[in-house]
């Protein structure tokens, strides 16, 4: 029997029944507590007369569970717990979701809140039985707004026999719905962690509690329940341990580890708002967590399933075994069930036949053309691909140590690609070798050669009524124009299936590219990852790529030069591996001073001094983020990435010089130069942010960056500025935010149990800032794409914030114009199936004779609007005075030029 202690009614515990649950109900129930087993399941949501594909992922069970077996340590052996899980449009759910396929040994169903109508949640609930419990997830907004916790208070109300938790807006949905106050927080907590002492309910079972008990808990919200408002059937069973909130640091340097963090893998540290404040209970502790008296309904205010949660996944694990509990003792305490109908139940034959009705007035998938207009599309693989399928055959060529001898990467391209302005011509350069291995170049030419243009329709001045216009040019200069119903990333899913190869091609290659499309995805194909409209249109192209046939590879580790030819069911050695091997060769390291100039400016200059007009004043701005905070205060978002442009006229300009300049004084992991001359459009990016990768293994990874300071001009004051970087409790705030959103992203189409994160909150530094960044990984699910990834992903979290719909929206009601190609994404995806790509930062675009520069900053609660604007115009530093600085030594270059002339006359 359990030890002595105060038991509520709705959880209340039989004699011996642990015991009985254990030994004898195990063999009438077959392995499974499950009320009925269904189907994959993916149903469309209907809103203001459109349809909408919700964004339920499902991977197939039987593949996942056996590739997952390690990570699915389901107590009590086999037995399973199928759950309904209710996204509130939030970007946690899907780490919600990875917890609950570990712990319930199957993953859930995911839904929107608004996916369904009140008459199929009964029809399943209740006629079906498909689903043992619910979780509703948390979300932006209040439960007091219908449009923003959906059927989730019909839920609570109504289903008094099916145990629910509520997660954060779940948790405040229920004490709602019973007559409690949602009011603002004494201050809005995001990103930061408190102790918790509970009351020793089932829900926290074998969880330590008070203080220095090593129990504390993330928290993610600005809206608290008043505690003096609860009515007599809500029971308070989780308290903070007093009023301060912790850095996720903190924790770490007091030697307690939270348990989600402990089981990633690998790691290091490195108009209804609320109206006013919660008054603080019993000396300053705040309510975090309720269950109704009756009823199996509980609530969190916190985060359990954030990484640096400790005792998540247990308390996951004890909802799991309150559920299992509450149907045995309703089997065997009910006079409508014997208890041997638990056999019969668990062999009906309802799974094939659950969401049936559903199915017969609902699309299930879009066909490849059909708009995806709200909430994230389905990541499912697009159908088969098209009847014309091309099979690629690869030839190369390496050689040992050759970049050394020729002059390096610079020199390759500058010889190579460099001629007649560099025009069609991509490198994607790794030009901080420290920390970037390969760089990859190349030029229009082959056979296979082709320009992707790609440009959204605008219907209408408030929303984009889907898809887009796209023109292809190949490589003899012939124009095709299509429209394109389904987008830009459908028609990519589909060139990327439709390609067949020889995995031998490329063996023996250290590198993922080898050969495909290169370009970008500029940030407003948010509307292809399921964010609804955008309020602004980019005056350049929304997606721009070459299919590059020829390229040639720079291993800055070994020196290593590879050149690489894709040619389509052709097995003639291409004449141009011939041709670039004695182009290399006859290279001399002395070629290295293409597009030299003179640089005479030392000082840094402001982007006003630097001739660059922001497009909103610093008053502008610092009120921008005001009203950012005011959507925080009022739970909208948690973390707002708010951003600008800065522009100036450049007129004629070596654009190759310049970004041969930029490189050098900026040099980054993750640079690009992209030269699309029919376009007017020029892209010098020296981005030190990778947004995702994936890998020959199917391993993805994102490196998101949040938190920058300026480096110091002394040694000494530099280390300063750094330490204070990794302890400043804001940056990482913003960080551990971003860490989850992107846990959430890669849960989506990743393994169960996978994604982990191997280096949280570690520092990088560069020329001009100190960066935080983390690292998360996971490996794919085989049932997804590597455009799914992306669409699960984009645009990166680390440019929007979190929730991610919620906050683009947001974001497009301050921001004044589109932000184009910054914020976006450069890189390759591989013909066969690779794909690596950065986010769009310290970048200047060049369009039709002006300069563009992208800069921002993650506002959350902590935020100070005139640091906030002090830290745009810091990551401005480097592009901006790159500019600056070029056009001035090019002057001075072409002043001394003339001088010579005239004295030689």
């Amino acid at each position: 029997m359990e030890s002595t202690r105060t038991i509520l009614s709705s959880e209340l515990k039989f004699p011996c029944f642990k015991g009985l649950h254990c030994r004898d109900l195990n063999e009438v129930a077959s392995k499974s507590f499950l009320r009925v087993k269904k189907d994959n399941v993916q149903v469309s949501k209907h809103q203001a007369g459109k349809s909408f594909v919700s964004s339920l992922l499902v991977p197939a069970q039987s593949e996942g569970l056996s590739k997952g077996k390690k990570q699915l340590e389901v107590a009590n052996g086999n037995e399973i717990v199928r759950t309904l899980l209710i996204d509130n449009y939030d970007s946690y759910t899907y780490n919600v979701y990875q917890e609950l396929s570990i712990v319930n040994g199957v993953p859930p169903v995911v839904v929107y809140n608004d996916d369904l109508t009140w008459e199929e949640v009964c029809h399943y609930l209740y006629e079906e039985k498909a689903f043992d419990n619910v979780v509703i997830s948390p979300g932006p907004g209040t439960p007091s707004r219908p449009e923003d916790i959906g059927i989730c208070l019909r839920l609570l109300r109504e289903c008094k026999d099916i145990p629910i938790l509520g997660v954060c807006l779940g948790y405040e949905a229920l004490g709602h719905v019973h007559g409690a106050e949602i009011v603002h927080a004494p201050e809005p907590i995001h990103g930061r962690l408190s102790e918790l002492e509970h009351n020793g309910c089932s829900l926290f079972d074998d969880i330590p509690s008070g203080p220095n008990s090593g129990f504390k808990v993330v928290r993610y919200h600005s809206l608290v329940i008043d505690a003096k408002t609860l009515s007599k059937e809500l029971v308070p069973i989780a308290w903070t341990s007093s009023s301060d909130a912790l850095s996720y640091l903190e924790i770490q340097k007091s030697g307690e580890s939270p348990d989600a963090y402990e089981s990633q893998m690998g790691q290091k540290h490195g108009n209804s708002s609320p109206s006013r404040h919660s008054e603080k209970i019993q000396n300053g502790k705040i309510l975090m967590g309720i269950m109704h008296c009756t009823r199996p309904h509980y609530g969190v205010q916190f985060h359990p399933e954030s990484i640096g949660t400790a005792y998540g996944r247990k308390i996951f694990k004890n909802f799991r075994e309150i559920t299992q509990d509450y149907w045995l003792r309703k089997i065997l305490f009910s006079n409508e069930r014997r208890v041997n109908d638990l056999f019969s139940i668990m062999q009906e034959p309802r799974s094939s036949r659950l969401f049936k009705e559903l199915l017969g007035h609902r699309r299930l998938v879009h066909n490849a053309g059909e708009r995806r207009s709200s909430g994230f599309p389905s990541l499912l693989n697009l159908s088969l691909p098209s009847s014309d399928v091309k099979f690629l055959n690869l030839e190369w060529r390496k050689f040992i140590g050759l970049a050394g001898q020729v002059g390096g990467s610079r020199n390759i391209f500058c010889e190579l690609f460099g001629g007649n302005n560099a025009e069609y011509t991509f490198w994607l350069d790794s030009a901080s070798t420290e920390r970037g291995r390969f760089s990859f170049m190349g030029a229009k030419g082959g056979s296979l050669w082709k320009q992707f243009t790609f440009r959204l329709s605008h219907k209408s001045d408030t929303a984009s009524e889907g898809g887009g216009h796209l023109s292809i040019e190949d490589s003899q200069g012939s124009i095709t124009n299509t429209f394109l119903e389904g987008g830009f990333l459908d028609f990519l899913n589909k060139e990327l299936l439709s390609i067949r190869y020889d995995k031998r091609d490329y063996e023996g290659l250290p590198f993922a590219f080898h050969g495909g499309y290169v370009g970008y995805l500029g940030y407003d194909l948010k509307v292809e990852c399921g964010a609804a409209f955008n309020r602004h249109k980019s005056k350049t192209p929304d997606a721009c790529f070459f299919f590059a046939d020829n390229i040639v590879v720079i291993d800055h580790h070994y020196d290593d030069v590879y050149i690489l030819s894709l040619q389509e069911g052709s097995t003639a050695t291409p004449a141009w591996l011939d041709e670039t091997e004695k182009r290399l060769l006859g290279l001399k390291a002395s070629d290295t001073n293409k597009s030299e100039v003179a640089m005479s400016l030392t000082a840094t200059l402001s982007p006003s001094e630097a001739g660059f007009l922001a497009d909103k004043s610093k008053e502008q701005y610092m009120k921008d983020v005001k009203q950012c905070l005011q959507f925080i205060k009022d739970g909208e978002s948690y973390e707002l990435c708010l951003t600008s442009q800065l522009r100036k006229r450049i007129g004629e300009m070596d654009l190759l010089g310049f970004y041969l300049h930029l490189r050098d004084k900026n040099p980054a992991p993750f640079a690009a130069w992209l030269n699309f001359p029919k376009e007017k459009l020029c892209i010098c990016s020296s981005s030190p942010e990778r947004f995702l990768k994936l890998d020959e293994n199917g391993m993805l990874e994102a490196k998101p960056i949040k938190g920058t300071v300026p480096r110091g001009s002394a040694k000494e004051a530099d280390e300063q500025l750094k330490q204070k970087l990794q302890c400043s409790e804001k940056d990482q705030a913003e960080n551990l935010m971003i860490v989850d959103l992107l846990r959430n992203d890669l849960g989506r189409v990743c393994e169960v149990g996978s994604v982990h994160v191997p280096l949280l909150m570690d520092v990088e530094s560069y020329t001009t800032v100190h960066t935080m960044v983390s690292t998360i990984r996971g490996k794919k699910d085989s049932t997804m794409s590597p455009v799914d990834c992306v669409r699960a992903a984009f645009p990166g979290g680390s440019m929007t914030g979190a929730p991610k719909l919620r906050s683009m929206e947001l974001l497009d009601s301050i921001e004044s114009s589109s932000r184009g190609i910054y914020s976006g994404s450069i890189g390759f995806f591989s013909y066969n199936q690779t794909f690596d790509l950065n986010i769009v930062i310290r970048t200047v675009v060049i369009h039709e004779g002006e300069a563009s520069v992208g800069a921002g900053g993650a506002i959350i609660a902590l935020s100070d609007p005139a640091g906030e604007h002090e830290e745009m115009i810091l990551k401005t530093r480097a592009p901006v005075n790159a500019v600056a600085s070029y056009q001035k030594g090019a002057a001075s270059n072409e002043k001394s030029s003339d001088s010579e002339l005239q004295s030689e006359e």
